[in-house]
């Protein structure tokens, strides 16, 4: 329930109105806000709960939005928005029509730059800042928040190395909690670690061997001495960091003993902090857990296999092989394009890389997977974790691109298992004369099988297959969306429509649509990926090149847009992949007036 300093303050002039005393009130007040919310709505709890004080320090010392104030990554942002005009748009957060669950520019102007991904923060406010002092604007305040896990990545070190020599008018608060999702890891975590004890802090300072004014390390809980702080530090000039050290969930117990669960719990009861039970036992394994499950199997045989994930081991799974095979299993950090070339290394000495990386996150070591394993030819296998789309999270985290930013890469081949058992067979025959990088793309969320661990089978690279035959109509799909298509089948109305699970959508199965081609006028190809260079583009791309002028394809995938957060049924739903849209779509191709 609101109390009566919280309900009053819509903006940072209304923060300003308070006395210092009144600020630690205020912050219970706004940790108590946030977990009542997310207790039931969901959302991102551990980190905003441990920036509570620190954003209540930084509104209460800066002009915001006249100061550019910029959270790095963005997951710890719920005690910004709600200080900031959005409070009582809150219990909206992450809803289809709702506030975003990260800072957003369109959104609001105290956002000054949208941030879903790590470790931007340092270039964007470099950026704002030296944009500034070329307007004249030599008061003006420029803040990156930025966790010790993000700092870590090579992104980061670029706008550190380069802001040290602007003498920019920029203020890093390097915000150190030992967590990113999962704990930090690295030879930065450690450095940090010595700097908190007071070993030799200021003989070996990173910091200022880059020409940072170094603060710290205080207490970020501490909202006297923040405010005290961040008052000094805005009356120095030219570039500085400010190491404050906080408590990933702070103020409730279960979210600060295990900061892993409580990053994104799920609903939880208010009062205890206990998970609400799920119930889910039953169901169906989640994709990311029969990967990691499987890894472990093949490795068990295969001593060659090794795992990589840049800072993900829970959520990929790969914790369970780095549990069972520590030596063998690596997680280094949010340093994706090291993870990508990390594995070419492996493969060159005969060792078989299984890179894990979610979809969105793939994106940032494009350049690696182009230069460093596909120019070279050199087996690595990609495990695609969250492609397609992801719901809640939105448009930073939505898998919607890979299908077409890898199809263009020579030498690529790309899966989409339809199910669990394909995933596993894929993970499976991967060992078996590989000659060049392999991209398995599979779905956040749970398959739809309980047997899945079933006896291995080969696939044989290249080949689709016919799931139903039929005379009217031809569809072809990749990945879980088949099993969409599987149910529409089953009615009477489609039983004489053919599908098809193509399965490879880079090197495509030519023999099998040669024979689609031939038989079907019409064609339907449908995919949880973009439609612009994704797999439909590609079968068009087949018709172009053979002689089937009189066939027409329709494809059906994400659209050409930014797709907006929400649940994922609704999502399916304003993008035409859910059912009902997908026989809509299937009745015009059979002209159906009665359907």
């Amino acid at each position: 329930m609101i109390k009566k300093y919280l309900e009053n303050i819509n903006n940072s002039s209304d923060l300003k109105k308070l006395s210092i005393a009144e600020l630690s009130p205020l912050a219970q007040e706004l940790r108590d806000f946030i977990i009542d919310v997310v207790s039931v709505k969901k959302g991102h709890l551990g980190a905003s709960l441990g920036v509570v004080e620190l954003t209540i320090a930084l509104h209460y010392v800066f002009d915001t939005p006249y100061d550019l104030l910029v959270w790095d990554v963005g997951h710890q942002a719920y005690p910004h928005k709600i200080l900031t005009g959005r409070r009582e748009s809150f219990h909206t957060n992450r809803e289809f029509g709702g506030i975003s669950g990260f800072p957003k520019i369109s959104e609001s102007e105290y956002d000054a730059f949208g941030t879903g991904h790590s470790s931007t923060s340092i270039s964007a406010a470099l950026g704002m800042s030296i944009a500034s002092k070329l307007k004249g604007e030599d008061n003006r305040q420029h803040i990156a928040v930025i966790g010790d896990a993000s700092i870590a990545s090579g992104m980061a070190f670029e706008g550190l190395n380069h802001a040290g020599v602007t003498k920019s008018n920029l203020l890093i608060i390097l915000n150190d909690n030992e967590m990113g999702i999962d704990p930090n890891v690295g030879a930065l975590k450690n450095y940090l670690t010595s700097v908190k004890k007071g070993m030799d802090a200021h003989q070996k300072n990173i910091f200022e061997a880059l020409e940072f004014s170094y603060t710290g390390p205080i207490d970020g809980h501490d909202l006297k001495g923040l405010v005290s702080e961040l008052n000094m530090l805005k009356k120095i000039q030219g570039p500085k960091l400010l190491h404050v050290i906080t408590t990933k969930g702070k103020g409730l117990s279960k979210a600060e003993k295990d900061q892993i669960t409580y990053h994104a719990p799920g609903p939880f009861d208010k009062l205890s902090g206990e998970l609400i039970d799920q119930n889910d036992n039953d169901f169906p394994p989640k994709y990311q857990d029969v990967f990691g499950s499987t890894l472990v199997e093949l490795a068990e045989k295969n001593k060659k296999i090794v795992g990589i994930t840049p800072a993900m081991p829970t959520g990929s799974s790969l914790k369970y092989m780095i549990e069972r095979f520590p030596e063998r299993a690596f997680d280094v950090g949010i340093a994706e394009q090291h993870a990508v070339t990390l594995a070419a290394g492996l493969a060159t000495q005969g060792m078989l890389p299984y890179c894990v990386i979610y979809s969105t996150f793939l994106q940032r070591a494009y350049d690696q997977i182009i230069h460093d394993v596909a120019l070279q030819n050199l087996p690595v296998v990609f495990c695609i974790d969250r492609a397609g789309l992801v719901g809640e999270d939105g448009p930073t985290h939505h898998g919607a691109f890979d299908l077409a930013y890898l199809s263009c890469i020579p030498n690529m081949v790309i899966f989409c298992p339809m199910d669990e058992m394909e995933l596993r067979n894929i993970m499976y025959s991967a060992q078996f004369d590989l000659k060049g990088p392999l991209a398995i793309r599979y779905p956040r969320g749970r398959g739809i099988h309980s047997d899945w661990k079933k006896p291995f089978k080969m696939i044989e690279t290249g080949k689709g297959r016919m799931i139903k035959n039929g005379s009217q109509l031809a569809v072809l799909s990749v990945g879980p969306i088949g099993e969409t298509i599987i149910g529409i089948c089953t009615k009477e109305k489609y039983k004489e429509i053919a599908h098809y699970d193509m399965r490879f959508v880079k090197p495509l199965d030519e023999n099998l649509l040669n024979e689609i081609f031939s038989r079907f006028t019409k064609i339907i190809t449908i995919e949880e990926g973009a439609v612009s260079g994704g797999f439909g583009m590609s079968v068009l791309a087949f018709k172009n090149h053979g002689k089937y002028a009189d066939v027409e394809v329709e494809c059906l995938g994400l659209p050409d847009r930014f797709i907006e957060h929400g649940s994922m049924s609704k999502l399916y739903e304003i993008v035409g992949l859910d059912q009902n849209s997908i026989e809509i779509a299937i009745d015009r191709n059979l002209n159906c007036k009665n359907c």
